[in-house]
């Protein structure tokens, strides 16, 4: 068996794919999924990811419901305007009804569990909100040493998409993100928003998914609400796959090229809130002494062959 994935996740159209992307993978041993607050309320992302996991003929995958809130501050809003209001274009009941429920405990417990059990280093994907990862890193940090890395959706070097500079996932807890990216020792991958929207797919390729076979096609149905969001951002028919892009990097490490640069996250309550500033300059220009920057270990996901990704994603959803 190839990479030992966890997921958590908040589905969301483009979660939906990455869930699907992992599930049908074979070289993937997928130990869980968790569920956090985020596109729409915590029942919504935890019945969307059971019904994910039917579809792909997966409910031996547990899944387990965590925060339905971020650490500290209210969710300033959710993306219900983008993703539907049940997350999935309104079409979540069209998926079949899950096998099983969410396990007992919640998503810490099933995480520590999972991390506690495995023989070999772990790939946890965060593709929501920060808060479970959080959780677990302040909560249970002798479990970092099972965790390979952590390869996670979020931010931007020069972009937002919830504020002009603030993108989704670190907006809507910004504290959790700043515990993870920068005051934790876990090696993460941040995939951010700058490469993710080079990866957008056009109709045609929904419509290769949709001919690929029966979960394809149900996949493609999940998108009505995302494609209308997305006319209007990308100026043509299209979607970002944004989730799927960090996920295949957690299957396939190296699919995605990385550089790495100190990174922070404003917890401020100015307009730049839920930023990520990511210090490009070079080591040399980053100041020495009292009050430098420290040397990070956040790799940020720059560029990738964008025609590959996507042949690799839709091979996969389509096998």
């Amino acid at each position: 068996m190839g990479t030992r994935l966890i997921i958590d996740t908040d589905p969301g159209v483009d979660d939906a794919f990455a869930i699907a992307l992992a599930a049908l993978s074979d070289d993937v041993d997928l130990l869980g999924v968790t569920t956090v607050f985020g596109n729409v309320s915590l029942e919504a992302t935890t019945r969307n990811a059971l019904r994910v996991l039917q579809l792909c003929g997966r409910p031996d995958v547990p899944v387990a419901a965590g925060a339905a809130r971020p650490l500290v501050h209210p969710q300033p809003a959710r993306a219900g305007h983008v993703h539907g209001e049940d997350g999935l274009s309104g079409r979540s009941a069209a998926l079949p009804e899950p096998e099983r429920g969410p396990e007992p405990g919640g998503a810490v417990k099933l995480l520590v569990s999972l991390l506690e059990a495995a023989d070999e280093p772990v790939t946890i994907a965060p593709i929501g909100p920060l808060t479970n990862i959080a959780l677990l890193l302040a909560a249970h940090p002798h479990v970092k040493e099972k965790i390979g890395r952590i390869v996670l959706m979020g931010g931007g070097v020069g972009r937002g998409n919830s504020t002009a500079t603030a993108e989704f996932n670190i907006w809507s807890d910004p504290e959790a993100a700043r515990r993870v990216l920068v005051e934790e020792d876990v090696p993460c991958v941040m995939v951010p928003l700058d490469l993710t929207h080079r990866c957008a797919v056009s109709t045609a390729w929904l419509g290769k998914l949709a001919a690929g076979g029966r979960i394809g096609a149900a996949l493609e149905a999940l998108t009505p609400d995302y494609l209308a969001s997305y006319r209007r951002s990308l100026g043509w028919d299209g979607i970002v796959l944004h989730d799927a892009v960090a996920v295949a990097e957690a299957i396939s490490p190296g699919i995605l090229r990385t550089e790495s640069y100190p990174v922070d996250v404003d917890c401020t309550f100015g307009p730049g809130r839920g930023t990520t500033l990511v210090d490009r300059r070079r080591a040399g220009m980053r100041g020495e002494g009292e009050g430098a920057v420290a040397p990070s270990a956040v790799q940020v996901a720059v560029d990738t062959d964008v025609d590959g990704l996507g042949e690799f994603v839709l091979g996969r959803l389509t096998r």
